[in-house]
Protein backbone atom coordinates (compact mmCIF):
# COMPACT_ATOMS: atom_id res chain seq x y z
CA UNK A 1 0.00 0.00 0.00
CA UNK A 2 1.29 3.30 -0.65
CA UNK A 3 2.07 5.49 2.15
CA UNK A 4 -0.92 7.86 1.93
CA UNK A 5 -3.50 4.70 1.54
CA UNK A 6 -1.53 3.53 4.92
CA UNK A 7 -2.58 6.66 6.62
CA UNK A 8 -6.00 6.69 5.64
CA UNK A 9 -6.47 3.78 6.78
CA UNK A 10 -4.51 4.06 10.10
CA UNK A 11 -6.94 7.00 11.32
CA UNK A 12 -10.31 4.82 10.18
CA UNK A 13 -8.79 2.20 12.84
CA UNK A 14 -8.28 5.20 15.39
CA UNK A 15 -11.66 6.16 14.50
CA UNK A 16 -13.32 2.61 14.84
CA UNK A 17 -11.52 2.47 18.41
CA UNK A 18 -12.32 6.23 19.40
CA UNK A 19 -15.78 5.39 18.77
CA UNK A 20 -15.88 1.98 20.61
CA UNK A 21 -14.22 3.62 23.41
CA UNK A 22 -17.50 6.43 24.07
CA UNK A 23 -19.70 3.31 23.48
CA UNK A 24 -18.05 1.58 26.33
CA UNK A 25 -18.41 4.52 28.44
CA UNK A 26 -21.62 3.50 30.00
CA UNK A 27 -19.65 1.93 32.42
CA UNK A 28 -18.92 5.20 33.53
CA UNK A 29 -22.18 6.47 33.33
CA UNK A 30 -23.80 3.57 35.53
CA UNK A 31 -21.14 4.46 37.74
CA UNK A 32 -22.68 8.08 38.51
CA UNK A 33 -25.83 6.87 40.04
CA UNK A 34 -24.32 4.89 42.91
CA UNK A 35 -24.52 7.71 44.76
CA UNK A 36 -28.02 8.25 44.81
CA UNK A 37 -29.13 4.61 46.03
CA UNK A 38 -28.08 2.99 49.40
CA UNK A 39 -24.52 0.95 49.13
CA UNK A 40 -26.74 -1.55 51.02
CA UNK A 41 -30.19 -1.26 48.39
CA UNK A 42 -30.86 -4.03 46.13
CA UNK A 43 -30.37 -1.32 43.57
CA UNK A 44 -26.99 -0.78 44.28
CA UNK A 45 -26.25 -4.70 44.58
CA UNK A 46 -27.66 -4.85 40.77
CA UNK A 47 -25.43 -1.65 39.46
CA UNK A 48 -22.32 -3.21 40.74
CA UNK A 49 -22.83 -6.59 40.07
CA UNK A 50 -23.20 -5.85 36.04
CA UNK A 51 -20.75 -2.92 35.69
CA UNK A 52 -18.49 -5.31 37.67
CA UNK A 53 -18.99 -7.56 34.63
CA UNK A 54 -17.40 -4.93 32.08
CA UNK A 55 -15.30 -2.18 33.21
CA UNK A 56 -11.89 -4.08 31.85
CA UNK A 57 -13.38 -3.97 28.36
CA UNK A 58 -13.64 0.34 28.88
CA UNK A 59 -10.36 0.52 30.42
CA UNK A 60 -8.39 -1.67 27.75
CA UNK A 61 -10.31 0.27 24.70
CA UNK A 62 -8.63 3.47 26.36
CA UNK A 63 -5.34 1.96 26.69
CA UNK A 64 -5.40 0.23 23.24
CA UNK A 65 -6.51 3.75 21.57
CA UNK A 66 -3.71 5.43 23.06
CA UNK A 67 -1.50 2.41 21.77
CA UNK A 68 -2.55 3.30 18.28
CA UNK A 69 -2.14 6.99 18.49
CA UNK A 70 1.11 6.11 19.35
CA UNK A 71 2.02 3.75 16.73
CA UNK A 72 0.33 5.63 14.10
CA UNK A 73 0.44 8.85 14.76
CA UNK A 74 3.22 9.78 16.95
CA UNK A 75 3.59 13.29 16.56
CA UNK A 76 0.02 13.48 18.22
CA UNK A 77 1.29 11.49 20.73
CA UNK A 78 4.31 13.22 21.87
CA UNK A 79 2.21 16.61 21.20
CA UNK A 80 -1.09 16.03 23.07
CA UNK A 81 -0.46 13.83 25.43
CA UNK A 82 3.11 14.71 26.39
CA UNK A 83 1.86 18.81 26.28
CA UNK A 84 -1.45 18.65 27.06
CA UNK A 85 -0.28 16.32 30.53
CA UNK A 86 -2.88 17.78 33.14
CA UNK A 87 -5.65 16.62 31.24
CA UNK A 88 -4.54 13.26 30.31
CA UNK A 89 -3.17 12.44 33.77
CA UNK A 90 -6.45 13.64 35.69
CA UNK A 91 -8.46 11.29 32.89
CA UNK A 92 -5.34 8.49 34.01
CA UNK A 93 -5.67 8.94 37.95
CA UNK A 94 -9.78 8.51 37.49
CA UNK A 95 -9.31 5.29 35.85
CA UNK A 96 -7.13 4.31 38.56
CA UNK A 97 -9.61 5.50 41.49
CA UNK A 98 -12.16 3.15 39.15
CA UNK A 99 -9.62 -0.34 38.81
CA UNK A 100 -8.83 0.00 42.73
CA UNK A 101 -12.48 0.67 43.46
CA UNK A 102 -13.33 -2.81 42.23
CA UNK A 103 -10.90 -4.78 43.64
CA UNK A 104 -11.42 -3.66 46.99
CA UNK A 105 -14.63 -2.33 47.20
CA UNK A 106 -16.42 -5.25 48.57
CA UNK A 107 -13.16 -7.21 50.26
CA UNK A 108 -13.35 -8.14 53.57
CA UNK A 109 -11.29 -6.26 55.57
CA UNK A 110 -12.26 -2.67 53.87
CA UNK A 111 -11.91 0.02 56.54
CA UNK A 112 -13.07 2.77 54.20
CA UNK A 113 -16.31 0.93 53.30
CA UNK A 114 -18.31 0.83 50.22
CA UNK A 115 -19.09 4.45 50.18
CA UNK A 116 -15.89 5.77 49.78
CA UNK A 117 -15.11 3.45 46.96
CA UNK A 118 -18.34 4.34 45.50
CA UNK A 119 -17.23 7.93 45.64
CA UNK A 120 -13.88 6.93 43.90
CA UNK A 121 -16.23 5.12 41.12
CA UNK A 122 -18.32 8.30 40.64
CA UNK A 123 -15.39 10.54 40.38
CA UNK A 124 -14.30 8.57 37.57
CA UNK A 125 -17.75 8.47 35.77
CA UNK A 126 -17.98 12.15 35.79
CA UNK A 127 -14.38 13.13 35.20
CA UNK A 128 -13.47 10.35 32.96
CA UNK A 129 -16.21 11.06 30.54
CA UNK A 130 -15.95 14.73 30.90
CA UNK A 131 -12.45 15.20 30.08
CA UNK A 132 -12.50 12.62 27.15
CA UNK A 133 -14.83 14.57 25.46
CA UNK A 134 -12.63 17.60 26.11
CA UNK A 135 -9.63 15.80 24.33
CA UNK A 136 -11.89 14.85 21.29
CA UNK A 137 -13.14 18.23 21.09
CA UNK A 138 -9.95 19.62 20.90
CA UNK A 139 -9.87 17.62 17.25
CA UNK A 140 -12.34 20.28 16.07
CA UNK A 141 -12.21 23.40 17.84
CA UNK A 142 -7.83 23.62 18.69
CA UNK A 143 -5.66 23.54 21.43
CA UNK A 144 -2.31 25.90 22.07
CA UNK A 145 0.75 24.32 20.87
CA UNK A 146 3.73 24.64 17.97
CA UNK A 147 5.56 22.22 16.28
CA UNK A 148 9.72 22.39 15.09
CA UNK A 149 10.45 19.27 14.01
CA UNK A 150 14.15 20.81 13.39
CA UNK A 151 14.07 21.07 17.47
CA UNK A 152 15.16 17.22 17.45
CA UNK A 153 18.67 18.22 16.25
CA UNK A 154 19.22 20.47 19.48
CA UNK A 155 21.28 18.73 21.94
CA UNK A 156 20.14 21.34 24.75
CA UNK A 157 16.38 20.79 24.04
CA UNK A 158 15.57 18.21 21.35
CA UNK A 159 12.20 18.76 22.42
CA UNK A 160 9.70 18.94 19.08
CA UNK A 161 6.31 20.20 20.33
CA UNK A 162 5.89 23.60 22.66
CA UNK A 163 2.64 23.82 24.75
CA UNK A 164 0.91 26.47 26.64
CA UNK A 165 2.18 27.00 30.01
CA UNK A 166 -0.93 25.80 31.16
CA UNK A 167 -0.19 22.54 30.15
CA UNK A 168 -3.58 21.51 29.08
CA UNK A 169 -5.95 23.45 32.02
CA UNK A 170 -6.57 25.92 29.45
CA UNK A 171 -8.16 23.26 27.10
CA UNK A 172 -10.48 21.75 30.37
CA UNK A 173 -12.15 25.22 31.13
CA UNK A 174 -12.90 26.16 27.55
CA UNK A 175 -16.07 26.12 27.14
CA UNK A 176 -17.06 24.95 23.57
CA UNK A 177 -14.60 21.75 24.87
CA UNK A 178 -17.21 21.66 27.79
CA UNK A 179 -20.13 21.44 25.76
CA UNK A 180 -18.95 18.12 23.94
CA UNK A 181 -17.35 16.74 27.84
CA UNK A 182 -20.99 16.90 29.27
CA UNK A 183 -22.58 15.77 26.34
CA UNK A 184 -20.49 12.53 26.42
CA UNK A 185 -21.16 12.48 30.29
CA UNK A 186 -25.02 12.22 29.73
CA UNK A 187 -24.82 10.49 26.89
CA UNK A 188 -22.88 7.70 28.77
CA UNK A 189 -25.77 7.79 31.67
CA UNK A 190 -28.21 7.80 28.96
CA UNK A 191 -26.31 4.44 28.18
CA UNK A 192 -26.16 3.08 31.35
CA UNK A 193 -29.93 3.13 32.05
CA UNK A 194 -30.40 1.30 29.31
CA UNK A 195 -28.08 -0.97 29.77
CA UNK A 196 -29.31 -2.06 33.36
CA UNK A 197 -32.91 -2.10 31.71
CA UNK A 198 -31.24 -4.93 29.19
CA UNK A 199 -29.08 -6.54 31.40
CA UNK A 200 -31.49 -6.91 35.00
CA UNK A 201 -33.71 -9.57 36.10
CA UNK A 202 -34.28 -7.18 38.97
CA UNK A 203 -37.46 -5.56 41.01
CA UNK A 204 -39.99 -3.96 38.74
CA UNK A 205 -39.05 -0.18 41.13
CA UNK A 206 -35.35 -0.75 39.37
CA UNK A 207 -36.59 -1.09 35.78
CA UNK A 208 -39.03 1.95 36.75
CA UNK A 209 -36.31 3.80 37.91
CA UNK A 210 -33.58 3.18 34.95
CA UNK A 211 -36.82 4.10 32.51
CA UNK A 212 -37.14 7.54 34.41
CA UNK A 213 -33.36 7.80 34.21
CA UNK A 214 -33.40 7.37 30.27
CA UNK A 215 -35.40 9.93 29.79
CA UNK A 216 -34.17 12.64 31.82
CA UNK A 217 -30.07 12.12 31.12
CA UNK A 218 -31.76 11.66 27.47
CA UNK A 219 -33.56 15.06 27.24
CA UNK A 220 -30.21 16.59 28.96
CA UNK A 221 -27.45 14.82 26.43
CA UNK A 222 -29.97 16.44 23.42
CA UNK A 223 -29.41 19.46 24.20
CA UNK A 224 -25.56 19.07 24.80
CA UNK A 225 -25.38 17.29 21.40
CA UNK A 226 -27.19 20.02 19.27
CA UNK A 227 -25.59 22.45 21.03
CA UNK A 228 -22.15 20.88 20.05
CA UNK A 229 -23.64 20.24 16.74
CA UNK A 230 -24.53 23.70 15.89
CA UNK A 231 -20.85 24.63 17.24
CA UNK A 232 -19.18 22.11 14.71
CA UNK A 233 -20.99 23.20 11.61
CA UNK A 234 -20.71 26.55 11.83
CA UNK A 235 -17.01 26.29 12.97
CA UNK A 236 -14.10 27.92 11.39
CA UNK A 237 -11.34 26.10 10.53
CA UNK A 238 -8.36 25.18 8.00
CA UNK A 239 -8.29 23.27 5.07
CA UNK A 240 -4.71 21.86 3.49
CA UNK A 241 -3.55 23.65 1.01
CA UNK A 242 0.13 21.91 1.34
CA UNK A 243 0.67 19.07 3.10
CA UNK A 244 4.42 19.10 4.51
CA UNK A 245 4.00 15.28 4.86
CA UNK A 246 6.37 13.01 7.43
CA UNK A 247 9.53 14.27 5.45
CA UNK A 248 9.36 17.60 7.78
CA UNK A 249 8.19 19.90 4.77
CA UNK A 250 6.19 22.78 5.70
CA UNK A 251 2.27 22.52 5.60
CA UNK A 252 0.62 25.34 4.28
CA UNK A 253 -3.01 25.49 5.40
CA UNK A 254 -5.83 28.20 4.72
CA UNK A 255 -8.83 29.37 6.88
CA UNK A 256 -12.26 28.28 5.63
CA UNK A 257 -15.69 29.01 7.27
CA UNK A 258 -18.11 26.08 7.98
CA UNK A 259 -15.30 23.55 7.35
CA UNK A 260 -16.80 20.95 8.83
CA UNK A 261 -20.29 21.57 7.25
CA UNK A 262 -18.91 21.30 4.22
CA UNK A 263 -16.93 17.83 4.99
CA UNK A 264 -20.10 16.78 5.55
CA UNK A 265 -21.98 17.40 2.51
CA UNK A 266 -18.37 16.41 0.45
CA UNK A 267 -18.17 13.35 1.85
CA UNK A 268 -21.92 12.59 1.70
CA UNK A 269 -21.29 9.13 3.43
CA UNK A 270 -20.36 10.48 6.40
CA UNK A 271 -24.08 12.59 6.73
CA UNK A 272 -25.71 9.70 5.67
CA UNK A 273 -24.27 7.42 8.38
CA UNK A 274 -24.25 10.44 11.08
CA UNK A 275 -28.33 10.80 10.17
CA UNK A 276 -28.86 6.74 10.53
CA UNK A 277 -26.41 6.85 13.78
CA UNK A 278 -28.54 10.16 15.49
CA UNK A 279 -32.10 8.69 14.60
CA UNK A 280 -30.72 4.79 15.67
CA UNK A 281 -29.93 6.66 19.37
CA UNK A 282 -33.46 8.58 19.59
CA UNK A 283 -35.09 5.51 18.64
CA UNK A 284 -33.45 3.80 21.31
CA UNK A 285 -33.60 6.14 23.93
CA UNK A 286 -37.36 7.13 23.39
CA UNK A 287 -38.81 3.59 22.70
CA UNK A 288 -36.87 2.74 26.39
CA UNK A 289 -38.67 5.64 28.12
CA UNK A 290 -41.92 5.04 26.96
CA UNK A 291 -42.65 1.75 25.78
CA UNK A 292 -44.03 -0.17 28.69
CA UNK A 293 -40.99 -3.20 28.85
CA UNK A 294 -38.62 -2.70 26.35
CA UNK A 295 -35.46 -3.95 26.91
CA UNK A 296 -33.50 -3.48 23.47
CA UNK A 297 -32.77 0.29 23.59
CA UNK A 298 -28.54 -0.19 24.68
CA UNK A 299 -28.18 -1.97 20.97
CA UNK A 300 -30.27 0.66 19.01
CA UNK A 301 -28.50 3.51 21.13
CA UNK A 302 -24.75 1.49 21.39
CA UNK A 303 -24.82 0.86 17.51
CA UNK A 304 -25.75 4.87 16.97
CA UNK A 305 -23.43 6.35 19.05
CA UNK A 306 -20.60 4.04 16.96
CA UNK A 307 -21.80 5.53 13.89
CA UNK A 308 -21.70 9.55 15.15
CA UNK A 309 -18.55 9.01 16.43
CA UNK A 310 -16.76 7.40 13.40
CA UNK A 311 -18.45 9.92 11.18
CA UNK A 312 -16.48 12.44 13.48
CA UNK A 313 -13.22 11.38 13.37
CA UNK A 314 -14.26 11.01 9.85
CA UNK A 315 -14.45 14.70 9.54
CA UNK A 316 -12.22 15.56 11.49
CA UNK A 317 -9.02 13.98 9.53
CA UNK A 318 -10.23 13.53 6.18
CA UNK A 319 -10.98 15.77 3.34
CA UNK A 320 -7.51 17.61 3.56
CA UNK A 321 -8.74 18.63 7.70
CA UNK A 322 -6.04 18.79 10.33
CA UNK A 323 -7.46 17.02 12.94
CA UNK A 324 -5.24 18.99 15.30
CA UNK A 325 -5.68 22.57 14.42
CA UNK A 326 -2.82 24.54 16.63
CA UNK A 327 -4.64 27.97 17.91
CA UNK A 328 -1.20 29.96 18.41
CA UNK A 329 0.77 28.82 15.14
CA UNK A 330 -1.89 27.20 12.48
CA UNK A 331 1.37 25.94 10.79
CA UNK A 332 1.90 23.58 13.20
CA UNK A 333 -1.70 21.85 12.88
CA UNK A 334 -1.56 18.24 12.86
CA UNK A 335 -2.69 16.06 9.13
CA UNK A 336 -2.86 12.22 9.13
CA UNK A 337 -0.02 13.26 6.86
CA UNK A 338 2.40 14.85 8.19
CA UNK A 339 1.75 13.30 11.98
CA UNK A 340 2.44 9.97 10.98
CA UNK A 341 4.98 6.93 11.84
CA UNK A 342 6.81 6.02 8.19
CA UNK A 343 5.72 3.70 5.76
CA UNK A 344 8.08 0.62 6.91
CA UNK A 345 6.26 1.53 10.78
CA UNK A 346 2.82 1.67 9.56
CA UNK A 347 3.11 -1.38 6.72
CA UNK A 348 3.75 -3.63 9.81
CA UNK A 349 1.02 -1.98 12.01
CA UNK A 350 -0.68 -3.22 9.38
CA UNK A 351 -0.27 -6.29 9.29
CA UNK A 352 -0.90 -6.80 13.39
CA UNK A 353 -4.08 -4.55 12.68
CA UNK A 354 -5.20 -8.31 11.05
CA UNK A 355 -5.78 -9.61 14.55
CA UNK A 356 -8.34 -6.51 15.29
CA UNK A 357 -11.56 -8.67 14.18
CA UNK A 358 -10.59 -11.90 15.83
CA UNK A 359 -9.87 -9.51 19.09
CA UNK A 360 -13.73 -7.95 18.86
CA UNK A 361 -14.36 -11.50 18.33
CA UNK A 362 -13.47 -12.39 21.99
CA UNK A 363 -14.48 -9.21 22.96
CA UNK A 364 -17.85 -10.35 21.37
CA UNK A 365 -17.87 -14.00 22.82
CA UNK A 366 -16.54 -12.46 26.58
CA UNK A 367 -19.53 -9.97 27.00
CA UNK A 368 -21.97 -13.18 25.94
CA UNK A 369 -20.49 -15.04 28.32
CA UNK A 370 -20.22 -12.65 31.33
CA UNK A 371 -23.61 -12.23 30.84
CA UNK A 372 -24.58 -15.22 30.66
CA UNK A 373 -22.71 -16.24 33.96
CA UNK A 374 -24.34 -13.31 35.36
CA UNK A 375 -28.04 -13.89 34.51
CA UNK A 376 -27.46 -17.18 36.32
CA UNK A 377 -26.13 -15.70 39.80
Amino acid sequence: MELESLQIYWWLLISVLGALLVFLLFVQGGQTFLLGVSDRSEASRLMISSLGHKWELTFTTLVVFGGAFFASFPLFYSTSFGGAYWLWMLILISFVLQAVSYEFRAKSGNIFGTRTYDTFLFINGCVGCILLGVAVSMFFFGAEFSVSKGNILDAGAPVISQWAPSHGIEAIFYWKNLVLGFAVLFLARTQAALYFMNNNVGPDSFFAANKQRVLVNGVIFVVFFLLFVGLLLSATSLHTVVDGGISGGKSVFEVREFKYFFNYVEMWWCLALFLVGVVMVLYGVLRSAFAKHYTCGIWWSGIGTVLVVLTLFWVAGYNNTPYYPSLIDPASSLTIHNSSSSHFTLTAMSWVSLVIPFVLAYIAYAWYAMDRHHSHE
